[in-house]
Parts: structure tokens; C-alpha cells; sequence
């Protein structure tokens, strides 16, 4: 579908270095084999250095750990002997090694120029999404559907998504620092009332001011610093 994706692999997966050929068939063999064996994940990641990379700013600091990157062929194609497959796809063989010791394996399809800091982002960026999902249906009412067609649902949906939009622009807004944006300069927050060009305005220089929104949630708010 032409979608970007990073997702987590056991560190026994099998893969292929990037450099893998194919044979062609030799003797009673019918299909061409690789002309290498296949190797664990957690084996060719450790062969390779590990760098600390800061992907994003927590609301405790900076979210760092160590990382390795490499470039492989998953052997997840035709099975061609002794349940061993033939290599796929070139995709980004990825290892984090955390402060806690524990290590975790990940592929991902972004592009063989990708940095490893953008493979990092990547690939913690579930944590964000999950935020997000779990604010739309505790705080915005999302799970609170009861219909039973899909077209309901995804107009129950739609306008979830469009308030959730609406007040994480309020939040992100309000973490401006002061003086910036088009109307920077300007310390009024009214808003003049516009009469109708067919009639005489009743009440001149009538303003309206602006209502203070809510405070922000704790959890929208720390993802507006952070994306500030």
C-alpha cells in the first residue's frame, strides 16, 4: 500500500545480509538457492556498533538509548529447505539496547538513507499514537458508540478526530511563547463585532472578549511542550 512501518521481531528472527544472491539450481535441486546461510537477528546486530541516540524530549528529560542499524533481506520467502526461507524484501534490521540492560529487535521498510535517529523516532512513535487513541476514547468519546452501521461509526469517528485536532491546536497555541505569530505586537485579546453593512451599527466600539479555554488535560499537555 505504499505505507511506511516499523514493527517488532524476536531476536531469533532469520535474515539475510542486503548483499544476498540467489544460485541457480545445481544437481536434482529445482529452484535457485541463496548463496548464504541465514543468521539470527540479535547475532548480526551484535557484530555491529552500538550509538546513543535522543529521539524526542519526555516530560523527565530527554528519552535516550543505544541503537545499531543495518540494512538485511528478511527470510521470510519460499520455503526452499530444512523449513529454511528464501530471502524477501530489503528492509532495516534495528536493535535498541535500553538503560535496563533489556534489548529489543525491530524491521522496518524507511528509506536506506534514513538516519538512525529517524529510525529511532519511528520506531517510538507507537507510544505517541497509543496517547493519543487511549485520549480520543477516555476524554473525547470515542468508545462511546452505540450504533450499528459503518457509516455511524466512522462519522462518530470523524468528529472525535476533529475535536481532537481542534483542542490540541488550542494547547499547542497557548504554549507559544508571547510575541509570536502574525498578530504579535498587539496585547489586546478583544474582538470586535462586525454590523451587519445594512444597518446602522446600535453599539459602537462594542467588543466581546475572548473566553479563557479549559486548562489542558496532563496528557495533551505534555505532548504540546514536547512538540514545542
Amino acid at each position: 500500500r505504499g505505507l511506511t512501518w516499523a514493527v517488532g521481531i524476536p531476536r531469533n528472527r532469520k535474515v539475510y545480509g542486503a548483499d544476498v544472491a540467489l544460485v541457480p539450481p545445481r544437481g536434482r535441486k529445482r529452484r535457485p538457492a541463496p548463496d548464504q546461510e541465514p543468521r539470527e537477528a540479535e547475532a548480526v546486530l551484535a557484530e555491529l556498533p552500538w550509538h546513543r541516540v535522543t529521539w524526542r524530549q519526555g516530560t523527565k528529560g530527554p528519552l535516550t538509548a543505544r541503537f545499531a542499524a543495518t540494512r538485511i533481506r528478511v527470510g521470510d520467502g519460499a520455503t526452499w529447505a530444512n523449513n529454511r526461507h528464501l530471502p524477501g524484501e530489503e528492509v532495516w534490521l534495528v536493535g535498541e539496547w535500553r538503560s535496563s540492560g533489556e534489548r529489543k529487535y525491530y524491521l522496518s521498510n524507511l528509506p536506506p538513507r534514513t538516519s538512525l535517529r529517524a529510525l529511532a523516532a519511528a520506531i517510538k512513535a507507537r507510544w505517541v499514537c497509543e496517547q493519543g487513541h487511549q485520549q480520543l476514547k477516555q476524554e473525547l468519546g470515542l468508545g462511546h458508540f452505540e450504533g450499528r452501521s459503518w457509516t455511524g461509526l466512522h462519522r462518530h469517528a470523524l468528529m472525535t478526530c476533529i475535536a481532537f485536532a481542534y483542542l490540541q491546536n488550542i494547547r499547542l497555541t497557548r504554549q507559544r511563547p508571547a510575541g509570536s505569530g502574525k498578530n504579535a505586537g498587539s496585547g489586546s485579546e478583544t474582538a470586535t463585532i462586525a454590523e451587519p453593512a445594512s444597518r446602522a451599527p446600535r453599539h459602537h466600539g462594542t467588543t466581546v472578549r475572548r473566553p479563557d479555554p479549559a486548562d489542558p488535560m496532563p496528557t495533551l499537555q505534555a505532548q504540546a511542550q514536547a512538540a514545542t
